[in-house]
C-alpha cells in the first residue's frame, strides 16, 4: 500500500510541476503583445525584407499567422534574422519565441536540443546548382568537383554522405554564411553549390546574373522537411503554433481564402463553421479568440495563397507545388481535423 501511495503522490506532484511550467512562453508573448520570430537573414521566397524593410516569405507567413491567431493582428511580429549557426541557440535561450527559418526537422535537433517541431511548411530535398557551361547533367558526374556548402548545417553532412555512398571525390568548400556561399559559387570559386532545392531556386532566380545560364541538377540526395520549431516545456504555445499552420492547410482544403472568408462565415458546412469560429470552442481550447483562424485566413491567406505568392506561380521562384500540394492532389499537405 505504501508503494502505491508513494507512486500516486509522485504522479500528482509531477502533474503539478508540469502545470506550473506550461504556458510560460504563451503568457510571455501575450503580455508582450508581440511574437518574436527567428527568420532567415535573407532568402527570397522564404524570409527576406523588401525594399521598404517589410519582411515577406513562406516562413514569414507562419510567423504572421501565429500573430493573427494570438492577437487578431498579423503585424504584431518582431523578426530576428538568424544565421544557420545562430538559429538553434537563439530559440533555446529564449531570444526568439519560435523559429521559422528553413530548418530541417531531425531526431537529434528535437530530442537532444530541447525543441519541438510544430509543422512542416515546405517539403524539400538537397540538390546541386551548376552553370550550364560546366556540361554536367547529374550529381554523380561531380567527381573531382569543388562544391560550395554552408557549414554547420545538415547540408554539409548530407554532402559527405552522398560522396561516400557514391564513391565520388567531392571537394567541399565550407563557408559560414549562406550569402557568402552563394556569392562564392556565382563568382566561380566553386564548380557547384549544394543546398535545399528551394534555396538553390532562390539563388538562381534572385542572385545569378542570368538565371537561364544555371541549372539545378535532377537528383535530390536527402529529405529536408523544413519546419517551424519551438522550445519544449510549453504545450499551450506549441499547440497555438501548430494549429495556426493547420488552419492554413484546412482553409485551402475547404476552399476558404482571404478573398471569400467573409462570405464563408455564412456557410452551412459545420467544418467551416468550426474553422471560422461561427461554432465556438476551438479558440477556447487554444486560449485565444474564437476568430483566431478567421484572422489568419483574412490577413495571411490559406496555404495555397501563401505558397503561390512567395515561392509558386506568382513569384520569381515559380516552384511547382509537388510534395507541397494538398494530399488529394498528389502532395503531402494534409490538415488535421479542426473539431
Amino acid at each position: 500500500m505504501k508503494s502505491i501511495f508513494s507512486l500516486c503522490l509522485a504522479t500528482v506532484l509531477l502533474g503539478i510541476a508540469g502545470t506550473a511550467e506550461a504556458g510560460q512562453t504563451f503568457d510571455s508573448v501575450k503580455s508582450r503583445g508581440q511574437v518574436v520570430c527567428g527568420v532567415h537573414t535573407g532568402l527570397g521566397g522564404f524570409g527576406a525584407p523588401d525594399q521598404k524593410g517589410n519582411w515577406a516569405g513562406l516562413d514569414v507567413d507562419v510567423c504572421r499567422a501565429v500573430a493573427a491567431a494570438m492577437f487578431g493582428d498579423s503585424t504584431k511580429v518582431r523578426y530576428v534574422p538568424l544565421s544557420a549557426q545562430q538559429r538553434l541557440p537563439a530559440l533555446q535561450s529564449g531570444e526568439v519565441d519560435l523559429l521559422s527559418r528553413n530548418t530541417t526537422w531531425t531526431l537529434t535537433r528535437e530530442a537532444s536540443n530541447g525543441l519541438l517541431f510544430a509543422a512542416v511548411d515546405f517539403y524539400d530535398g538537397q540538390g546541386f546548382l551548376v552553370a550550364k557551361k560546366l556540361g554536367v547533367k547529374s550529381a554523380r558526374e561531380l567527381n573531382g568537383a569543388t562544391v560550395c556548402v554552408q557549414t554547420g548545417t545538415t547540408t554539409e553532412l548530407n554532402l559527405s554522405d552522398f560522396a561516400r555512398a557514391n564513391k565520388i571525390d567531392i571537394k567541399p568548400v565550407t563557408i559560414e554564411s549562406f550569402e557568402e556561399a552563394a556569392s562564392a559559387f556565382i563568382s566561380g570559386r566553386c564548380d557547384a553549390m549544394t543546398s535545399d532545392g528551394s534555396q538553390l531556386a532562390a539563388i538562381r532566380a534572385n542572385q545569378t546574373p542570368v538565371p537561364d545560364d544555371y541549372v539545378i541538377l535532377p537528383e535530390r540526395i536527402s529529405k529536408e522537411p523544413l519546419a517551424t520549431a519551438v522550445r519544449q516545456g510549453d504545450d499551450q504555445w506549441f499547440n497555438l503554433v501548430k494549429w495556426s499552420f493547420q488552419a492554413m492547410i484546412d482553409a485551402e482544403e475547404r476552399g476558404v481564402s482571404s478573398a471569400n472568408v467573409d462570405a464563408q462565415l455564412k456557410s452551412s458546412d459545420p467544418n467551416i463553421q468550426r474553422l471560422l469560429g461561427v461554432t465556438p470552442g476551438m479558440g477556447k481550447s487554444l486560449g485565444v479568440d474564437e476568430k483566431w483562424a478567421y484572422s489568419i485566413i483574412k490577413q495571411v491567406g490559406n496555404y495555397g495563397e501563401s505558397y503561390d505568392r512567395n515561392v509558386g506561380k506568382d513569384s520569381k521562384l515559380k516552384l511547382e507545388r509537388g510534395l507541397n500540394d494538398l494530399w488529394n492532389k498528389g502532395g503531402l499537405m494534409y490538415a488535421m481535423p479542426i473539431r
